[in-house]
């Protein structure tokens, strides 16, 4: 199984992230990521969604959300193709040699401490899904605590669209 971002442009009203996120409990997909904002047309928002899946899977999710009338848009993304960025807390529990540990982590991970107390520490790091998800496999080696990922958002390096 793979993952696989999706960008939508979707007409910007009521009614139309649960349009979306019903047609994928319906269809049995499962949404890993979803970020939603607006563009600089205010009429128009744009939905991302990183999807699980074989490429069958990515070619249904495809069809199906091309099918909804508020959807302008749709399109696969891959990773090298675009800017795609996320954010990642992660709030780990330990001891002072731990935390020291971290922070060590950290300075390798361009990552950044953003709280540090006697029992735990709070790390802050922003980059590309895969950075993300090497950060957080070096970093389950210690006793998370609480973690929150906002999800990918992305915008084409070369393709100029609304």
């Amino acid at each position: 199984m793979e993952k696989y971002i999706i960008s939508a442009l979707v007409q910007n009203r009521s009614g139309v992230l649960a349009r979306v996120s019903s047609l994928f409990g319906r269809r049995g997909f499962n949404i890993d990521s979803l970020t939603v904002s607006p563009t600089t047309d205010a009429a128009v928002s744009r939905i991302t969604i990183v999807v699980i899946g074989d490429e069958y899977t990515l070619g249904q999710v495809l069809k199906q959300m091309a099918k909804l009338e508020e959807c302008i848009e749709v399109v696969h993304i891959e990773e090298d193709e675009a800017f795609c960025w996320e954010l990642v807390l992660v709030k780990i529990h330990g001891s002072a040699s731990d935390r020291d540990a971290v922070r060590e982590l950290c300075s390798v991970y361009k990552a950044d401490v953003v709280d540090s107390s006697d029992e735990s520490i709070i790390v802050r790091m922003d980059g590309t899904p895969s950075r993300i998800e090497t950060f957080l496999s070096v970093i389950g080696n210690f006793d998370i605590v609480e973690s929150s990922r906002t999800g990918v958002t992305a915008v084409h390096k070369d393709k100029i669209d609304g």
